[in-house]
C-alpha cells in the first residue's frame, strides 16, 4: 500500500506575519497547535489532524525554577484528556517490544518505574494486571526472542539501579523487566478462554493499566499550584520566528532585557482572529501529531519533515469468550521488514519472526471497571493534500467497518469472541516518522537554535544562541503515554540542564 507522507506545515500562507513580542517567559511547551478550529479552511497548514497522541507536560512541572516563568499551550479542549492524549489503550507497557539501545525501550522502561510511582502518590487509580503474549506454533521463536531480550536489557539512565553503577552494565541480580516463558497448557490455565492452537506464551508480570484521565489531571494540578507554571487553554500558535538576541529587539524593552536570544511565538486565543506574541528563551515542541508543523515552516521545502499517519480503532466487547479474564491479552505483532533497526539487533533484521514494528496487533484490554475492549487494529491514512478538518473528524469517529477485520484477527487467540458482540468505542491516529514498510522507527528528540534558520523577519547578523533550543519531540507514538514522564525526565535532565550557562557568543 502507497502512504504518502504529510509534509504540512504552519502558517502556509502567510497570514500571520512577525510581531514583535512585549513579553517575556523562560519556557514554552507548545503541546498542539489547534489551528483548524477557529481559522478558515485556507488559512489552516494543510491537511492538519487536529488533536495530538499524549501529554509531555511534566516536563513544564520538573523545568521551573524559582523567580522564572514558564507557560504551556495544552490542547485547545477545555479538559487536556478529552482529546488524543487519552486516545490509546491506558497500558503501562513492560518495555521489552523495541531494539535494546532505542530511546523507545529505555524510555519505556524508565518511564514504567515513574509511572507506578506517581500513581501510588498522587492516589491515581492503576492496577497491574500482568500480561500474555501468547503465540501460535510458527510464533514461539519470537516470544523466545523477547524473553531473552528481556532478562538482558540494561538499566535506564536515572533508574536507581543505574545511579551508582554502569547504566550500560547489565544486572546480574534481576533483569530490568521481568518475563516467563509459559506452555500453552499453563497459558490456558490462566486464561481457559484461549485457543488450543496457542502453544506458548510470554507472561510479563509488570505490565499494567492506568486511569489516563487521572493522571493527566495529576500533571495539571501541578502545574497550576507551581509558582512559576501557568496553563494557556483554548490557545493556538500560528506562528514560531527564532529570535537572535538583542541585535533584534529594536529598542523593544522586553526584548533589550533577553540578549540570550530564543524563539517569537505567535498566538491566538479562543475565537479572536488578533495575535498576540511572546519571547520564550526556550520552546518545548511537544504536539504530537502536529510535531513537524513548527519545523516546516522554518526549513526549506525539500528539507521538510513528512508525518505518517495511522488510525487505530478499538472495539468494546458483551458476549461470550472472555468471562473471568485477568490478564491483558497480545497476540505476537506482525512480522516482517525490519530495516531501521540498529546494528546491535542486526540478527533480527529481516527475520520473518521478528517483529514489522507497525503495531503490537489488536490485543484485548481491560480498563479499571473489568470491562473487555479490543484493539487497537491498523489502519493507514492518505490525508488530502489541501486542509480539511473533516477529513480527521470523519476518522476519530467511531464506525463499524473494520469490525469483522477485527474479529478475524481476535479469534486467532479468542476463538469463541463473536462478531455481534464487537461495538465500535473510539479511534485515535498514531504519528508515524517512517510509512508501513519503514520499519523501525525510533523516537525523535531533535535540538535546534535560532542561528539554525538564519535570522528572523526583523533581520540581524548571526550568531550562536546556545541556551536558547528549541526542543522538538517527534514520532511520539506507542509507548509513548508509559515513556511520558521519563521523555520529561530526559529533555529537563539530559538536555536543558546541560543548555544552563552555555551560550556561546561567538560571531
Amino acid at each position: 500500500m502507497f502512504v504518502k507522507g504529510l509534509k504540512a506545515a504552519l502558517n502556509p500562507n502567510g497570514k500571520y506575519t512577525f510581531k514583535v513580542s512585549n513579553r517575556a517567559i523562560t519556557t514554552l511547551i507548545e503541546h498542539q497547535p489547534e489551528v483548524a478550529g477557529s481559522q478558515s479552511r485556507n488559512d489552516c497548514p494543510s491537511g492538519f489532524p487536529r488533536e495530538p497522541h499524549f501529554s509531555s507536560k511534566d516536563i513544564l512541572r520538573s523545568a521551573k525554577k524559582p523567580g522564572e516563568r514558564s507557560q504551556v499551550f495544552p490542547e485547545a479542549d477545555q479538559l487536556t484528556h478529552q482529546v488524543l492524549s487519552a486516545r490509546n489503550s491506558e497500558v503501562i507497557h513492560g518495555g521489552f517490544y523495541y531494539p535494546v539501545n532505542s530511546l523507545k525501550t529505555r524510555l519505556c522502561l524508565r518511564g514504567r518505574h515513574l509511572m507506578y510511582e506517581r500513581c501510588a502518590a498522587h492516589n491515581i487509580p492503576y492496577r497491574k494486571l500482568g500480561k500474555l503474549v501468547v503465540a501460535l506454533e510458527h510464533q514461539v521463536p519470537y516470544i523466545k526472542d523477547l524473553h531473552h531480550k528481556a532478562e538482558n536489557l540494561p538499566r535506564p539512565p536515572h533508574s536507581p539501579a543505574s545511579n551508582n553503577n554502569n547504566s550500560s552494565s547489565i544486572s546480574s541480580i534481576s533483569p530490568v523487566i521481568p518475563t516467563h516463558l509459559i506452555s500453552g497448557d499453563e497459558a490456558r490455565k490462566l486464561e481457559p478462554h484461549l485457543s488450543p492452537n496457542i502453544v506458548a506464551a510470554l507472561f510479563s508480570p509488570e505490565t499494567g493499566i492506568i486511569d489516563s484521565h487521572s493522571f493527566m489531571q495529576s500533571l495539571e494540578k501541578d502545574i497550576q499550584e507551581s509558582e512559576g507554571g501557568e496553563l494557556a487553554y483554548s490557545t493556538q500558535v500560528v506562528r514560531v520566528d527564532p529570535h537572535l538576541g538583542s541585535q533584534q529587539a529594536h529598542g523593544n524593552p522586553s526584548m533589550d532585557n533577553n540578549p540570550d536570544s530564543g524563539w517569537v511565538v505567535q498566538i491566538i486565543t479562543g475565537s479572536t482572529e488578533e495575535s498576540d506574541s511572546v519571547l520564550a528563551r526556550t520552546l518545548i515542541n511537544a504536539s504530537g501529531l502536529a510535531g513537524n508543523l513548527i519545523l516546516n515552516s522554518l526549513l526549506p521545502e525539500d528539507r521538510r519533515i513528512p508525518m505518517y499517519y495511522a488510525k487505530g480503532s478499538y472495539a468494546s466487547y458483551n458476549g461470550p469468550g472472555v468471562s473471568g479474564i485477568q490478564h491483558l491479552l497480545y497476540p505476537c505483532p506482525g512480522t516482517g521488514r525490519t530495516t531501521n533497526v540498529p546494528p546491535a539487533d542486526t540478527n533480527t533484521a529481516g527475520s520473518q519472526s521478528a517483529h514489522g514494528f507497525q503495531s503490537l496487533g489488536t490485543h484485548l484490554t481491560l480498563d479499571l471497571d473489568g470491562k473487555v475492549k479490543f484493539g487497537p487494529d491498523l489502519e493507514w491514512l492518505n490525508p488530502p493534500d489541501e486542509s480539511d478538518s473533516d477529513f480527521w473528524q470523519d476518522h476519530l469517529a467511531p464506525n463499524g467497518t473494520r469490525l469483522r477485520l477485527m474479529h478475524e484477527a481476535i479469534t486467532q487467540y479468542l476463538p469463541d469472541v463473536t462478531l455481534e458482540g464487537l461495538q465500535p468505542d473510539y479511534s485515535g491516529i498514531r504519528p508515524k516518522l517512517v510509512g508501513p514498510n519503514g520499519g523501525f522507527q525510533d523516537f525523535v528528540i531533535r535540538k535546534d537554535y535560532p542561528e539554525s534558520f538564519g535570522t528572523s523577519q526583523r533581520g540581524g547578523r548571526s550568531r550562536r544562541c546556545r541556551g536558547s533550543p528549541m526542543i522538538s519531540l517527534l514520532g511520539i507514538e506507542s509507548p509513548g503515554l508509559t515513556s511520558s514522564l521519563a521523555l520529561a525526565e530526559l529533555v529537563v535532565e539530559d538536555i536543558l540542564c546541560a543548555e544552563e550557562g552555555h551560550v556561546d557568543d561567538t560571531r
